[in-house]
């Protein structure tokens, strides 16, 4: 009797990470480094259309500096954790800044901190473990 293996192939989604960072340079380390091992990157340059590209493409986790010009991502980060549609979206903020601890502590606060500047595992590491929760 011969045995007949067959080859499954399932068609999933990778999944999207939206990164909003105003160093250009950076967005694209962070976006080849994430496409290389299998995510759909979307990088955006400033936070003023991030509500918009939540809406529209629908990532599975945000990856926001801190630091953008003319907006406060600390409020961005809250207004994505406070609201009801996008509360459970995975937030890690990236900070050269370690004061920025005590903020994980608030209401609104990131899923996670990437501190800058990081080596490709940790930036691996945090991404992989927040699409996992």
């Amino acid at each position: 009797m011969a045995f007949v293996l067959y080859s499954v192939k399932y068609n999933i989604m990778p999944k999207k990470i939206l990164i909003v960072e105003e160093n250009v340079l950076m967005a694209e380390i962070m976006t080849n480094i994430l496409n290389n091992i299998g995510y759909d990157v979307i990088p955006l340059y400033n936070g003023y259309e991030v509500f918009t590209h939540i809406k529209t493409d629908q990532p599975d986790l945000v990856i926001l500096d801190i630091m953008l010009p003319g907006i406060d991502n600390e409020d961005v980060c809250s207004l994505i954790k406070l609201n009801s549609e996008t509360r459970n979206l995975p937030i890690i903020i990236c900070s050269g800044n370690e004061d920025i601890d005590e903020f994980i502590t608030h209401t609104g606060a990131p899923d996670d901190i990437l501190y800058k500047p990081f080596d490709i595992t940790a930036l691996v590491q945090k991404v992989q473990f927040q699409l996992a929760a």
